[in-house]
């Protein structure tokens, strides 16, 4: 009864600031692990195991007050702007300070926000110049596909921008396969380098972003991966690319990749490139980043909707609310590295349905307009469902 009140009360505007912690057992949504799939994306191979529950770092990676389920703002800082997502982060590309959250270690699913760990691997390992020849499994993709064909020839810098700016799993494919010999060697390498980046909260099934079993990650992990990947100049250029032209195969002419990001195509100030991204389990999921006055800022929204605002306008506010944040002290650092020491203790929380249990929020967490997460998944979940670009699955 007591777990029942704490979670109620928290569900109401303004209260998250005025109470003290959830206990570690009560309901943190989506602590330990994204809710159940919407669809068969998820459904296990013959003789493939069951994903076993990400350990919980304790305490969070980047500091305790990122361990709170609801918003958490800077000391003295305004309030950040009401978004209509379950989870976001937004912080400073160079410092790593996080200035502001929503329950950024809530573990989702990123849809083709994966991609930048997969790109992160391309940027730092291939030889861009290197040709490479399209195949039928590439092709044969699921979900938004550039055009490879089989028998295409193309540069790895042409399959790897396509992967980044029009989200082709076809590319990721390509690209998975040149990486390691073998897509399920590519998602093992891209495991293990979330590790050993300390992104704890991230689990990568496909190179693409499709969902697959065991699929996770938080805005907190994308956003730490994003500003590791940001310093390889590959990454950076491909990311702020407009359009490019892109080989045929066979019988089929040439065309021109266009970039979907429409904080990229319609000028807003100082951007610095992103990516987006969409399946009907994750939702909408968006990383963006610009630049104003030597001040550069990440934001990474999860689990969103396009209705009534548009996600890449949602990122637009935060960012702009962030470049007009005064010298305020972070709520914490995003993370580049194993944690100090042995490293973190952690615990391991059955998943059950949603996921719950999750860190306690610190002093800082304050209410925004949208209510607590619990509120935010009863407005998502209210949202209709859109039909993404193509086919539905980015």
């Amino acid at each position: 009864m007591t777990v029942l009140l704490a979670l109620v009360l928290c569900a109401l505007p303004g209260v998250a600031s005025a109470h003290p912690a959830l206990p570690a057992d009560a309901s943190c949504p989506f602590g330990t692990a994204p809710g159940p799939p919407v669809d068969e994306s998820e459904v296990l191979k013959p003789g493939q195991p069951e994903p076993t529950p990400l350990p919980i770092p304790d305490p969070p990676i980047g500091g305790a007050a990122l361990g709170a389920c609801g918003d958490v703002v800077g000391d003295g800082a305004p309030p950040a702007p009401a978004v209509g997502v379950v989870s976001y982060v937004l912080a400073d590309l160079d410092s790593g300070q996080v200035l502001a959250a929503r329950n950024p270690h809530a573990r989702l699913r990123p849809a083709s926000l994966m991609k930048t760990l997969t790109g992160l691997l391309v940027a730092r390992q291939l030889p861009l110049d290197e040709t490479i020849t399209g195949t039928q499994e590439d092709a044969d993709q699921e979900g938004t596909r550039v055009g490879i064909g089989p028998g295409g020839q193309y540069t790895i810098r042409q399959v790897f921008d396509s992967m980044m700016i029009a989200s082709g799993n076809d590319a990721a494919h390509a690209l998975a396969v040149r990486l390691t010999g073998s897509v399920p060697a590519t998602v093992d390498l891209m495991n293990t380098t979330a590790r050993e980046l300390g992104a704890l909260d991230t689990r990568a099934a496909t190179p693409s972003g499709l969902d697959g079993p065991g699929m996770q990650t938080s805005a907190y992990d994308l956003a730490s991966i994003f500003r590791v990947a940001m310093r390889e100049a590959p990454f950076a250029q491909a990311v702020a690319t407009t359009r490019i032209p892109f080989p045929g195969y066979g019988t089929n002419p040439p065309f021109e990749v266009v970039n979907d990001n429409k904080l990229l195509t319609s000028g807003y100030q100082g951007y610095l490139g992103g990516k987006t991204g969409f399946t009907d389990d994750a939702r909408h999921t968006f990383i963006g980043a610009a630049e104003r006055n030597g001040r550069r800022l990440v934001v990474v929204l999860m689990h969103g909707e396009q209705r009534p605002t548009p996600m890449y306008q949602q990122a637009a506010a935060l960012l702009d609310h962030g470049f007009a944040l005064p010298d305020v002290r972070g709520v914490g650092t995003l993370t580049d590295g194993p944690a100090p020491g042995d490293g973190p203790q952690v615990s391991v929380v059955p998943e059950t349905g949603g996921g719950d249990a999750g860190p306690a929020p610190s002093s800082g967490a304050t209410s925004s307009s949208w209510g607590t997460p619990l509120l935010l998944i009863a407005v998502v979940a209210g949202v209709g469902g859109l039909v993404a670009l193509r086919s539905g699955r980015r």
